[in-house]
């Protein structure tokens, strides 16, 4: 069975993947460390955005180790 989580809109994804585009050696599979990160590197003002961002780069970055 393949789970399907939530559906990030296209601003999350835009910002996640120029993110991912400009700093993608900072980023792991470690949720807490990308949110950290997404912290410093972007001006999101809202905890949730961030965290939503975080996971979207996390997803990325697991994806880009199993290719």
């Amino acid at each position: 069975m393949v789970y399907i989580g939530r559906i990030k809109t296209t601003f999350i994804k835009n910002i996640g993947r120029e993110l991912f585009e400009k700093n993608a050696e900072k980023f792991s599979t470690d949720f807490e460390n990308n949110k950290k990160i997404v912290d410093q590197l972007a001006n999101i003002r809202s905890k949730r955005t961030r965290n939503i961002v975080a996971g979207y780069l996390t997803s990325l970055k697991r994806n880009e180790e199993v290719k």
